[in-house]
């Protein structure tokens, strides 16, 4: 593993562990060169998994995509990263649970509004006026008064 501070390939683990889910392995490394220590985290491979958009074109799926999502939904919330991480690890277990090789965008939209609305009600409410394409003030003010019930 190449050191992301120096750029060496002499680096070792010193301490491993599963990560908070089970689903990975986090170790512990420090680079025999400058010394500085640094995380990393080994997963299963998965079978890739398909992302069906609204105009019915394809594309790999990104987990990047969910991650800038729901923390622009929580831009300037008291929300830790530590909560939104953990909130996309549910996501992406819930997808991947599924068993698809494809799955529709509106799929993931729907898990994601579900698993934020849990997070933070702004953050729901940002995310689900982005989602949702609100086109009016009736639009939203139904949308919030779901969320009030």
């Amino acid at each position: 593993m190449k050191c992301p501070y120096c750029g060496d390939e002499n680096t070792r683990v010193i301490d491993s562990r599963p990560a908070d889910d089970n689903s990975a392995i986090r170790r512990r490394r420090q680079c025999d060169v400058c010394g500085k220590r640094f995380t990393t985290y080994e997963k299963v491979e998965t079978v890739p998994l398909m992302v069906i958009k609204k105009d019915k074109t394809r594309e790999p799926y990104d987990r990047a995509k969910i991650e800038q999502g729901v923390i622009r939904s929580c831009h300037k919330r008291p929300v830790p990263l530590e909560k939104i991480e953990a909130c996309v690890d549910e996501i992406e277990l819930e997808i991947y649970n599924m068993g698809v090789r494809e799955i529709d965008s509106s799929v993931i939209g729907g898990i994601v509004m579900d698993k934020i609305k849990d997070l933070d009600g702004v953050a729901y409410v940002r995310f689900a006026s982005v989602y949702r394409e609100f086109k009016d003030v009736n639009t939203f003010m139904d949308e919030l008064k779901k969320l009030l019930k």
